[in-house]
């Protein structure tokens, strides 16, 4: 059997996604926006009685890993889940786990 070799770019990628969604409140984040498709930080602050500043920190967090994308309509930006990413993410967490 072949020596597996590690891409230390696509690691610290992977490591970042992992770290990301590795946060309860992130989680929390997550698991709202896989009920409702797109929400505004108003939306998500408020169902999860925090302030407004941390919950932006979260999403800036997940949206730079890439789990989740930013859409500004008007005014406002919602939020909604990168699916095909967070598919990825699961199913390296499942092969993992094998």
């Amino acid at each position: 059997m072949s020596k597996p070799v590690l891409e230390e770019n696509k690691l610290r990628k992977t490591m970042e996604k992992f770290r990301a969604v590795s946060h309860p409140m992130r989680m929390a984040i997550i698991d709202m926006l896989s009920d409702l498709p797109k929400m505004n930080v108003t939306q998500i602050y408020t169902r999860l009685k925090l302030d407004q500043p941390a919950v932006s920190f979260h999403l800036k967090l997940l949206r730079l890993s890439g789990i989740v994308v930013a859409k500004r309509e008007g005014k406002e930006i919602y939020y909604s889940l990168h699916t095909e990413n967070l598919h990825k993410l699961i199913d390296c967490i499942d092969r993992i786990n094998k």
